[in-house]
């Protein structure tokens, strides 16, 4: 047996997603701190949805580099390096962060540098899994990373009651640290690192731009990229906002300021189940019968969501899991589904084209729903439902063209198969 075809050594999985679950949770503690960073930094909530942008800006651009980079010098080398630099810049805003214009600067730079976690993370997870359980794999990585995000709001939680809530981002970029580390026992245990590279025996030799021309003409591909795009403006702007949301509902009812957001992390947590889930559901069901399925649900979420304003707290946080869960099913189906469609050799550029469009989307989705909520909350008043039942639209609306951009995958896939 050569080298390329060893398998990987029992236990990377486990690594890897232990890795991607400690570095993806300085993803959810800006939005964890954001109602107090409104407060001591006299925000708007379009300039608060404009930090968290800034960092989906910078985490589309990275992914998209870190595509074309893995491609041509292996995930293996990218993910390592890009994991240790991530870590640099998620303590850079920690520390550094003091006001709009620093966090705008040092969350983009955060979210520039945290691309190789998951771009070339996806790459491995094809490369080290057969098709038939890939789904599960999938969902299992994107459901690491909802681990994250609760654990990130949880310790968020108890920190801004115990202490400050700065120190609650310290602790989310000093795990964003851990998860580097682990980076290297993981590798250790997967394929060789030779066998992705292109040009390599037995890979075709193309370009980058020839990998990305003949993704951008490859229609299945794309049809599943625009519904990725129209995914991602959903869910980002829900993770962005839902803290504050449970936060400012909670009002004066609740002794402990920080229940909200320990309430978005429990959401989190059960989202948990609807990646693993998901991914599972779509090796047995189908791919785009699963992301339909999950994505009609959700819209339905978006557009219902604003006028639980006045339910009461637990109710409310019930709402806000299924919220998650929903939204949160397909995403690792979308990644299998690129997977199933692209060529290996193309397949990190074919990520990177649709990581730019689909946090392109999920980085204008956050600041449309600030802005829906100040004119929201001017139009009606601060205390008005519609203020909040503007802004959760938006999130629909951005949102609506998914079903039919999942229903042209499937056509265009199916066709193909046939082809074949």
């Amino acid at each position: 047996m050569t080298a390329q075809d060893t398998g990987p050594m029992r236990g990377w999985l486990a690594l890897l997603c232990a890795s991607r679950l400690l570095q993806t949770m300085i993803v959810t503690a800006y939005s964890g701190v954001l109602p107090f960073l409104m407060a001591d930094w006299q925000l708007t909530a379009a300039q608060a949805g404009s930090i968290q942008s800034a960092w989906h800006v910078g985490y589309m651009s990275s992914l998209f580099a870190v595509g074309l980079l893995a491609d041509r010098y292996g995930p293996h080398r990218i993910f390592l390096a890009g994991s240790a630099v991530s870590a640099m810049a998620a303590l850079a805003f920690a520390v550094f962060a003091r006001d709009h214009l620093s966090a705008v600067l040092l969350y983009g730079l955060a979210g520039l540098c945290a691309g190789a976690s998951y771009t070339p993370g996806l790459q491995l997870l094809a490369r080290n899994t057969e098709p038939a359980v890939r789904g599960r794999a999938m969902g299992l990585f994107i459901g690491s990373a909802s681990m994250g995000y609760a654990l990130s709001l949880a310790v968020v939680a108890v920190c801004s009651h115990l202490q400050h809530w700065r120190l609650g981002l310290l602790i989310a970029a000093a795990g964003t640290a851990a998860g580097a580390l682990l980076t290297v026992q993981a590798l250790r245990r997967m394929r060789p690192a030779m066998a992705f590279v292109a040009g390599t025996p037995g890979m075709p030799r193309e370009g980058p731009w020839q990998s990305l021309a003949a993704t951008v003409r490859d229609k299945p591909a794309m049809a599943g990229n625009w519904a990725y795009a129209f995914h991602c403006w959903e869910l980002m702007a829900l993770w962005a906002w839902l803290p504050a949301y449970l936060v400012a509902s909670s009002g004066a009812g609740t002794s402990w300021q920080g229940a909200g957001i320990a309430l978005a992390a429990l959401a989190h947590l059960v989202s948990v189940f609807g990646s693993v889930a998901g991914g599972a559901a779509s090796d047995r069901l189908g791919r785009a019968r699963v992301m339909m399925i999950a994505t009609v649900a959700s819209l339905c979420m978006s557009f219902s969501f604003g006028w639980m304003w006045t339910w009461p707290l637990w109710l409310l946080a019930a709402a806000a899991a299924v919220y998650n869960l929903l939204a949160i099913a397909d995403s690792s189906v979308y990644s299998t589904a690129l997977a199933d469609v692209v060529a290996p050799h193309r397949l990190g550029v074919a990520y990177s084209v649709r990581s730019v469009m689909g946090f392109g989307a999920g980085a204008l989705s956050p600041w449309v729903f600030g802005l829906a909520l100040d004119w929201g909350q001017t139009r009606f008043g601060l205390g008005s439902t519609h203020g909040w039942v503007a802004a959760w639209s938006s999130v629909g609306l951005g949102a609506l063209l998914g079903p039919l951009m999942i229903a042209r995958f499937s056509r265009l896939h199916r066709a193909r198969a046939l082809a074949q």
